[in-house]
């Protein structure tokens, strides 16, 4: 899956810039990343938000237990890989058909939280139990919310093409030939969100998360990381 956001979106994560001029390396173009890719997983469905960005998708070589999924709902359109243990239970907490999928879930939790839920992102993230990782976007409001699940058990990397946009994918290599070293993992248990403050760790709220710098001789730039205070009691 790929997506792809431009800076009326997304603010540019600085750590990522840090990396790519640390190192430079070759980049392309937003458009140029999303028609590689539309190429390179025949048959595609690709989804263009005009200025704002694009969501592609297919069912190309994805494994067996992390399924792809599209959908778009209320100008909510959302991408979504992996799946979810506690799918039934939630669907019923969120009025929905037992027929309904992950990604149909994801939208429907979002609009709660956006709506009328009175508790954070993270507590809306912490209800979801299984592998995954999730973008999507808010058309009304140009939102983004991006997630992966605790353990990183559904890969998801981000990066910076070369005209400046932020760029999603499970596919590490796609995104190398537009990010170059701009180009990190996103971090397990961490979402992104450009209207609650950016990349936080929904299963440790209060942890701030860094980017720690690669080695030269790694594929990505940076690794961010969710940092940990240690309470010593003497």
């Amino acid at each position: 899956m790929l997506a792809v956001f431009s800076g009326a979106v997304v603010e540019v994560p600085a750590e990522l810039v840090a990396a790519g001029s640390r190192t430079p390396s070759p980049k392309t173009k937003a458009s140029e990343l999303v028609n590689r890719f539309l190429a390179s997983a025949e048959p595609a469905v690709s989804m263009h938000l005009g200025d704002l960005g694009s969501l592609a998708y297919s069912h190309t070589n994805q494994a067996l237990l992390r399924p792809r999924s599209f959908a778009a709902k209320d100008d909510i359109f959302c991408l979504f890989e992996g799946v979810l243990d506690n799918l039934g239970r939630l669907s019923q907490h969120y009025g929905l058909s037992k027929g309904a999928n992950e990604v149909l879930l994801v939208i429907e939790a979002y609009k709660t939280l956006r709506d009328r839920a009175p508790y954070p992102a993270s507590f809306m993230l912490a209800q979801l139990t299984g592998s995954y990782a999730f973008v999507l976007f808010d058309k009304s409001t140009s939102s983004l919310l991006v997630a992966s699940d605790p353990e990183g058990k559904v890969p998801l990397f981000w990066g910076i093409t070369a005209d400046a946009c932020v760029a999603f994918s499970d596919d590490i290599d796609m995104l190398k030939g537009s990010c170059g070293k701009s180009l990190a993992p996103f971090p397990q248990g961490c979402f992104y969100s450009n209207a609650l403050g950016g990349l936080k760790c929904y299963e440790n709220p209060k942890n701030k998360v860094t980017a720690v710098p690669a080695n030269e001789d790694e594929i990505c730039g940076a690794t961010f990381k969710v940092k940990i205070w240690l309470l010593i009691i003497s």
